[in-house]
This record gives structure tokens, C-alpha cells and sequence, in this order.
């Protein structure tokens, strides 16, 4: 699960570079795109928090999920000794 929140992370960051880098193109070269620079920058800035967002969420995610492996083991370990 956390490594399918890491790719979209990483996918949301990308376009967010994208976005940013799109703000330092005149309209006029690409016609039929937004032209006013403060959209992109916008675009940008809320792709930016999303992937950083879900990339935090990512991080928790695998944080529990080695939580619970580890407590498994240690519950095994324990269930073993005791028999």
C-alpha cells in the first residue's frame, strides 16, 4: 500500500514541476493553454502539497505496516516459547 501512495507521490510531484516550469512560457508559443502565469503557479502549488501530503502518508503507512509485522513476530516468538 504505502509504495502505490510513494508513486503517486512522486507522479504529483512531477507534474508539479511541470506546472512550475510552464509559468516561464510565453502564451503566444503554445496556443490554447492558460496564459496567465499565476494559474500555473497555483496548479503547481496545490499539485506540490498534494504529493507532499500523500507522500507523508505514505511514510505513516509503512510505519504502522512495520509496526504490525513486528508485533506479529514478537507474538509468534512468544506463542513458540510458550509450547
Amino acid at each position: 500500500m504505502a509504495r502505490n501512495l510513494y508513486i503517486l507521490a512522486a507522479t504529483l510531484l512531477l507534474f508539479a514541476l511541470i506546472s512550475c516550469g510552464m509559468t516561464f512560457f510565453s502564451s503566444a508559443a503554445q496556443p490554447g493553454l492558460p496564459g496567465n502565469g499565476s494559474l500555473w503557479k497555483t496548479i503547481s502549488l496545490l499539485l506540490l502539497l498534494g504529493g507532499l501530503l500523500i507522500a507523508l502518508l505514505g511514510m505513516m503507512t509503512a510505519m504502522f505496516e512495520q509496526v504490525d509485522r513486528r508485533a506479529e513476530e514478537r507474538r509468534l516468538r512468544a506463542r513458540a516459547r510458550r509450547k
